[in-house]
């Protein structure tokens, strides 16, 4: 069955809200991962400021101005224990790149922007891909697409 809807009756997607402990370490690792910048007034506080915002909820658009992603700051936050199943992860990003060479390049950065590695099938000649944890244990995949 084909459900066909007035565009204009639907919902517009807006973004990807990530709970964390601590929502700026969270906003700047994806900020520097990804490119993206704060939206007006999320921008974090200068040295030495009340940094209201990053204990709450921030959110990253791209430099032309598009949601993507938000942090919302919770108290707890168990980690995802991928691949094991004891905590599941609920949900992860996908991100691409486009040669091998660009993967190993994005590894090298991640790493420096304090993620950790979970799997490494960099090698699969029909999918190369890593697969890492942020800063909260979020799982996340970069591959070859």
């Amino acid at each position: 069955m084909v459900d066909v809807v007035d565009r204009e009756s639907v919902p517009t997607f807006c973004q990807v809200v990530l709970d964390c402990t601590d929502a700026r370490a969270l906003a700047e690792f994806y900020r520097s991962l990804l490119g993206l910048v704060y939206r007006p007034g999320d921008e974090p506080p200068e040295a030495g400021g009340a940094d209201e915002r990053g204990r709450d909820w921030l959110v990253l658009r791209t430099p032309e101005g598009a949601p993507q992603l938000a942090f919302q700051q919770v108290e707890r936050l168990p980690e995802a224990t991928w691949p094991e199943d004891r905590v599941p992860q609920q949900l992860h990003l996908d991100l691409t790149v486009d040669s091998v060479e660009s993967l190993d390049v994005q590894h090298e950065r991640v790493l420096r922007l304090g993620g950790r590695l979970l799997l490494d099938r960099s090698d699969d000649p029909e999918e190369p891909l890593r697969v890492y944890a942020d800063l909260a244990g979020h799982p996340f995949c970069v591959f070859v697409g």
